[in-house]
Formats: structure tokens, sequence, C-alpha cells
């Protein structure tokens, strides 16, 4: 009796290991953005297949992602700066839209553009906001 007690404490650790390592792997792909419109991006190029979802915690869960972004109406820029505690490296303007490029200490990994670290960008104007992580791919 007590060596069957102890096989099942046994099977109880694995499982409540196993389980623990599955909630610990799905939050490390939950959504970074709370936005409309929110897309991934399956590559690591302006090239990358750009895969618009409604379920962004699902599809992050079983597909390889290498970045993401999100859009709103109007201007939210000041709103994920503070979110994000990013700090703003250099900006550009291209037709109107303001491009922020930003470091996050909440947000891992990045690109290296202009000698810098980007791994949040911010893109603002004509009444939108985009964001993504470690760019914004596609079109804004």
């Amino acid at each position: 009796m007590r060596k069957r007690t102890k096989n099942m404490r046994g099977v109880a650790a694995v499982a409540a290991a196993f389980l623990c390592a599955a909630f610990a792997y799905a939050l490390t792909r939950s959504p970074v953005f709370a936005g409309d419109g929110y897309e991934l991006s399956l590559g690591d190029s302006s090239s990358a297949r750009i895969l618009p979802t409604d379920t962004p915690a699902l599809d992050k869960l079983f597909t390889p992602v290498a970045g993401e972004s999100a859009r709103w109406e109007g201007d939210v820029r000041r709103e994920l700066l503070c979110r994000y505690r990013a700090r703003v490296l250099f900006t550009e303007e291209v037709c109107g839209v303001v491009n922020y490029y930003c470091f996050s200490p909440l947000l891992g990994g990045g690109v290296v553009l202009n000698g810098e670290t980007v791994n949040l960008h911010i893109a603002a104007g004509n009444g939108r906001t985009a964001a993504g992580t470690p760019v914004i791919f596609g079109g804004f």
C-alpha cells in the first residue's frame, strides 16, 4: 500500500510540473497589444507573411511568430509609450505619419536599427495609431 501511495505522489508531481510548464508557455504566447486589427508576422523581414487574426492568443499558441502589431482609432501613442515604459530612440515622418522607434524594458528581443535596439515601433498620424513589436510589418 505504501509503495502505491508513493507511486501516485510521483505521478501527481510529474503531472503538476507538466501543468506548470504548459501554463508558463501559454503566458509567453499571450498577445502584447489590446488593439484592433491584430496581425502576426511569421518571419523576420519586411517580406514576412502577415497573418490577420481575431484570436491572437490561440494563433500564437500554435504558430511560430516573429512579431505582432495592432491598430487603434485616434492618437494613443502617449498611452502606449507610458504603458510599455518605452524610451523613444529616434523618429521619422513619412506622409504625415510619425514613426517612433522605441525600446521597452517590458518587451524582449528587438532588431538593430541605426545602431539602436528597437523592440517597439509606434506609428501615429491621420487619426490612427499602430504599434508593433519589434517593428510594424505590412501597411499602416
